[in-house]
This record gives structure tokens, sequence and C-alpha cells, in this order.
């Protein structure tokens, strides 16, 4: 499989103080900021700082917070998550104004994620002065 991107995600209750800290103190740019999120260059990747609202998807998490989360960027996130499914994993699809994700769990119960790469490089474009 080709990714458009991989990134991590940063679930964090104390979003202003960890947005503060990579932008501050690590020095990384800002590629865009959302509503409780703010996504930093890391790399040839991406690390996205996002407010945890303790929301847990229709997955079966472990009784832990997730802090972190493993992002792909894709052309064609239903498509992906349709392949995921019919390989009987259980995929947590979501439409939001803000772009398409897919969220599953791996073997060992780690956050991975599916992200449309058309909604995230317009976030970026749109962020750029």
């Amino acid at each position: 499989m080709k990714f458009d991107r991989t990134g991590f995600i940063l679930y964090t209750i104390k979003y202003n103080e960890c947005v503060a800290f990579y932008k501050n103190i690590l020095e990384l740019d800002i590629l865009f900021k959302a509503e409780n999120i703010t996504c930093f260059s890391f790399g040839n990747s991406y690390l996205m700082i996002e407010l945890d609202d303790e929301f847990t998807p229709n997955l079966s998490y472990k009784n832990e917070r997730v802090r972190t989360c493993l992002r792909m960027n894709v052309p064609n996130v239903k498509l992906v998550a349709d392949m995921l499914t019919s390989k009987n994993i259980s995929v947590d699809y979501q439409e939001h104004s803000w772009g398409t994700i897919a969220k599953f769990l791996d073997p060992d119960g780690n956050l991975c994620a599916f992200k449309d790469t058309s909604k995230f490089e317009l976030q970026i474009q749109n962020h750029l002065i």
C-alpha cells in the first residue's frame, strides 16, 4: 500500500501547554491550526496535537486513555476502509467537514487511522501566509 503522507497524532488533555512546547521549545513549524488541533511539520511527516475529549469511537479500545495514533494519508479513505473491513478488521469510518477518517486498531491495540489527502493538503494550503 502506498501512502501520500504519514503522521503522528498526540492526544492530550494539556492541549495549550503541548502546543506551546512543540512550537516554542522544539521550534517546530506549524502546518495548520483548526479547533483544538495544531499540526506541525515533523521531518518528512507531521505531528498533530489534538485535544483529548476522551471520546471513544466504536472500537474496542483498551481501558487506557489513547494518546497516540499512527496516521496514514491516502487518496480514498472509503476504499481502504472497505478493504480492511473485507479482511475482518473493525473500522470506525467518519466523514467530517474537515475531512474523512477511518480509525482501526492493530493486533496489539494501537490506534491507527487513514485520512483523506485532499482535505489535509487543503488545510495546509489555507494556513500558508
